[in-house]
């Protein structure tokens, strides 16, 4: 009887892996990474069989979406979103919030920001959410001021007072944990941040607020929001577990958004 019920039970979960919805799911590296792959095992009793892709940039993963080489992608905040809609013509809807990961300054060469010297090379983003997302930081601190008007999406074109002549270095953003020998202090987002082996608590000299706009979402093509796997996905997502996991494995650096 025992070796039967345990045959039953295997044939039960190979049945329900054949059956299983297969998507594909773009993420970057670091938190959004290592959240998913939780995200995996928590959806795969629910019949959701979770491919997770890691792309090393922000561009690609919305351009594979789009063109139907995956099925979801969990990185972005919604202000680059929309960014990248309303440049690129994406037809992308958000499904999700998921988790916000205040963005932090990093320098090899000071530990306060008090000690940044006039003239200092300050490396950023290079897309415009991101990179104006730094720039709105360091005015926030009191390093400059920008012109009114600038939303979301300042340039240093829009830099109002550098009372310190700080000289900026547009980077790919994967790219600046490793500007940190040159430049003097480096804003870099948390997910590459950990994945170069920062710890944004521990080794930041200043972070963003907590409550601010930029909130990573789950986003899918317009026309799928109401698949049956999407739901599955987010409920997935939003599970105690995950809420668990991330408060445990990140420390507060990261912060659940639903």
């Amino acid at each position: 009887m025992l070796r039967l019920t345990t045959l039953t039970s295997v044939l039960a979960l190979a049945a329900t892996a054949l059956m299983a919805e297969q998507i594909k799911v773009g993420v970057s590296p670091g938190e959004h990474a290592e959240i998913m792959d939780e995200v995996v095992k928590i959806a795969a009793p629910m019949g959701l069989d979770i491919d997770v892709v890691e792309f090393s940039d922000y561009v690609i993963p919305n351009t594979a979406l789009a063109d139907g080489d995956i099925q979801a992608n969990s990185f972005q905040h919604v202000p680059y979103l929309e960014n990248q809609m309303k440049d690129r013509g994406f037809e992308l809807v958000v499904v999700g919030n998921t988790i916000t990961a205040p963005m932090g300054i990093y320098s090899d060469k000071i530990d306060d920001l008090a000690k940044l010297e006039d003239g200092a090379k300050v490396a950023i983003p290079n897309d415009p959410t991101n990179g104006g997302r730094a720039l709105l930081l360091l005015q926030d601190l009191g390093l400059l001021t920008l012109t009114e008007g600038t939303g979301l999406v300042p340039s240093p074109l829009d830099i109002a007072d550098n009372a310190k002549g700080l000289k900026f270095l547009e980077l790919d953003a994967a790219q600046l944990p490793r500007t940190l020998a040159d430049a003097d202090i480096a804003i870099i987002n948390t997910n590459y941040a950990i994945a170069s082996g920062l710890n944004p608590k521990n080794d930041s000299i200043a972070m963003e607020k907590s409550d601010n706009p930029y909130v990573n979402v789950i986003v899918v093509r317009k026309g799928d929001e109401n698949l049956p796997w999407v739901k599955t996905l987010v409920e997935a997502y939003h599970s105690d577990e995950i809420k668990t996991f991330i408060n445990e494995a990140y420390e507060g650096s990261v912060i659940t958004s639903w």
